[in-house]
């Protein structure tokens, strides 16, 4: 926020830092330390859950308050549990999402694991499948698919844990072309491949400026993500490092300190010259905002909900992780996919579930107003490139 009359100040909180997570009353200028551990936290010690969560859930899945109260709560433990099921599963590990139906965590082992590991992760209280592919095999599948050249008409691929394949994507229409037929050739020769359509090739959502931008520079408009000691995360393809940003009022912020794009989507901005950050994720009058309490991982299958300053404040699921998106500018890695739509000028936004922030908005396809796609780039890889710390509350 900059420093002007009170009135002034508030305004410039819900327009200024469009989905900003953070913490503290610290000035977003002072210097941070390295990247800290995502804590993962549980039911039990979590904070009540805000009115803009249930009511994005309420709208996007169709639950009660008491429903979404208690899916928030299956989601939790589910993120807590994913790393200590993993470690038990061992070598015989195949993935593993958050079941909404049964409400708990599944976890996908090899057929090749004993009883005795099965026995050990019912008991941490997860759901067990057996599978033929091993996550391990399916990673070093897509790996291999990452260094082919991709036509235009290709989507992306990713690891699909509950089916136990790598999802590869097409535009609907388009699976007959030849060049898509040759890449889809080279990739099932990768190992187990499934193609499935899409109804348009991703974009990023980068906008020209208007009139209350939350940030910009030169003539593109993207919203700030999650606040960090020294300034805020967004995506990389809003601006190159060394690039000025100015606030919604066109005052100075800050220059962007390092960005990656295409292969990443993420930057870091420096926030100074009487701006400071406030530890909010914007619900934009829609709902009401949400802190950030830090940054563990949700599984997939979980709830997920996006502000940004075209669209505000959307929710639903995520889809899947690790998929690579091949975007016109170059493909871009590592990318999570969600059920969220999203439009130009979202870019950068903030994607929260629960209270725990998971990546910075980065581009998609629809619209929120026919639907969509949106993927975003993972924040605790962003915090640990650049040597960032979150605010939390």
């Amino acid at each position: 926020m900059r420093r002007t009359r009170f009135k002034h100040v508030c305004l410039a909180a819900l327009l200024t830092l469009a989905g900003l997570g953070g913490a503290g009353t610290l000035p977003a200028a002072a210097s941070g330390g390295g990247a800290t551990a995502p804590s993962s936290p549980s039911a039990a010690d979590a904070a009540p859950a805000s009115a803009a969560l249930l009511d994005g859930m309420r709208k996007e899945f169709g639950l009660t308050k008491e429903q979404a109260v208690a899916r928030l709560e299956a989601e939790r433990d589910a993120t807590a549990l994913e790393p200590k099921a993993r470690r038990t599963a061992g070598s015989a590990y195949a993935g593993s999402w958050f079941d909404a139906t049964d409400g708990r965590l599944t976890v996908a082992v090899t057929s090749k694991s004993s009883q005795a590991t099965r026995a050990a992760i019912r008991a941490q209280g997860a759901g067990v499948r057996v599978v033929e592919h091993s996550a391990r095999m399916l990673d070093a599948a897509k790996s291999r698919i990452d260094r082919l050249s991709a036509p235009s008409a290709v989507g992306g691929w990713h690891v699909d844990p509950a089916a136990n394949t790598v999802v590869v994507t097409v535009v609907r229409g388009k699976t007959s072309d030849n060049d898509v037929q040759r890449f889809l050739t080279q990739a099932r020769a990768t190992g187990p491949v499934t193609v499935e359509t899409v109804a348009a090739a991703p974009r990023t959502f980068a906008a020209g400026t208007v009139g209350g931008d939350p940030y910009y520079t030169g003539n593109v408009r993207c919203s700030i993500g999650f606040s960090v000691h020294g300034g805020f995360v967004t995506a990389g393809h809003c601006g190159q490092a060394g690039a000025g940003v100015r606030g919604w009022d066109g005052s100075y912020i800050g220059n962007f300190q390092g960005s990656s794009f295409p292969d990443n989507d993420y930057a870091w901005v420096n926030v100074g010259s009487g701006w400071w950050t406030v530890p909010v994720v914007l619900g934009w009058g829609t709902v009401s905002d949400q802190l950030v309490r830090g940054s563990a991982e949700a599984p997939v299958g979980s709830s997920v909900c996006r502000s940004g300053s075209t669209t505000h404040w959307h929710c639903g699921a995520v889809l899947a992780k690790n998929e690579t998106v091949n975007y016109s500018q170059g493909a871009v890695h590592q990318m999570t996919k969600t059920s969220v739509c999203a439009e130009g000028g979202d870019s950068g936004g903030s994607f929260i579930s629960g209270d725990q922030a998971q990546g910075v908005t980065s581009g998609g396809w629809g619209n929120c107003s026919g639907g969509g796609e949106t993927w975003f780039q993972p924040v605790n890889e962003i915090l640990n490139r650049y040597g960032l710390t979150l605010h939390t509350y």
